[in-house]
């Protein structure tokens, strides 16, 4: 009798570092559950790449600040593929804000960041969390430096992160042994995200013993890592920034 084939939900998972990570478990024979908000052509992409692998795919529209979808997410992956090994929050947003303008932090800026880089990862880990419990299965949370270092794209982006940091200690606090619950923290990823900010990312650089920015498939090393290539690692943040928050 075959061993069932393991499945893995990226959050976020149409392009960058979100694909990276689909990409790769699809290569360990992981299915894979891709998700979207916006970027459709581009998640249809990541799942002819998984495809490509020999892997099965399920393609899934949710704004993961959204419960009702987050949990209707989850229960197609089921629905399909009948568990869940891994959970990885990837999903994200900012505001680009100067830290020293305030007046620009409106309610909604506040809202908007933490209604998706926290609230998501807590709604995608409690719909996720009976599944992940019977099969043993791990949390991935894709965080920031800007969490440990307070400097990040905007004052409530780099607070957010922080509190995903936070949640990520409680969460493997409050489910080991089933489950285990890390983050990984990027510095400045080579993706869209930062189109038009390559001065900043190139200080960022230059202070950074490794010299250079991330790609996805850095941050998808980790992710894997923590995913898989460990049974003892839980409630840990792990910088992959070249070294330069160290």
């Amino acid at each position: 009798m075959s061993t069932p084939r393991k499945v893995a939900l990226v959050t976020g998972s149409a392009t960058g570092v979100g694909r990276a990570c689909a990409v790769r478990f699809a290569r360990l024979g992981y299915a894979v559950a891709v998700n979207f908000s916006r970027s459709e052509a581009d998640a249809r992409e990541t799942v002819k790449l998984v495809e490509g692998c020999g892997a099965p795919a399920l393609l899934f529209r949710a704004d993961v600040g959204d419960e009702a979808k987050v949990r209707e997410m989850v229960a197609a992956t089921e629905a399909a593929f009948g568990r869940l090994d891994v959970l990885v929050n990837n999903a994200g947003t900012t505001h680009f804000v100067p830290h020293p303008d305030l007046d620009a932090l409106t309610d909604a800026v506040w809202a908007d960041i933490f209604r998706v880089n926290v609230m998501g990862a807590f709604y995608a880990t409690r719909a996720a969390m009976p599944l992940l419990k019977a099969s043993k299965g791990s949390v991935v949370n894709v965080t920031s430096v800007a969490g440990l270092t307070g400097q990040g794209s905007s004052i409530p982006y780099c607070a957010s992160k922080a509190a995903l940091n936070c949640m990520t200690q409680s969460l493997a606090r409050a489910f080991g042994p089933d489950v285990r619950v890390n983050a990984v923290a990027p510095g400045p990823i080579l993706t869209r995200w930062l189109a038009g900010r390559e001065a900043h990312v190139q200080k960022f650089v230059e202070q950074a013993p490794l010299g250079r920015a991330a790609d996805p498939d850095d941050v998808a090393d980790a992710v894997v890592y923590l995913a898989t290539g460990t049974t003892l690692t839980t409630g840990q943040v792990l910088v992959v920034d070249g070294g330069r928050t160290m």
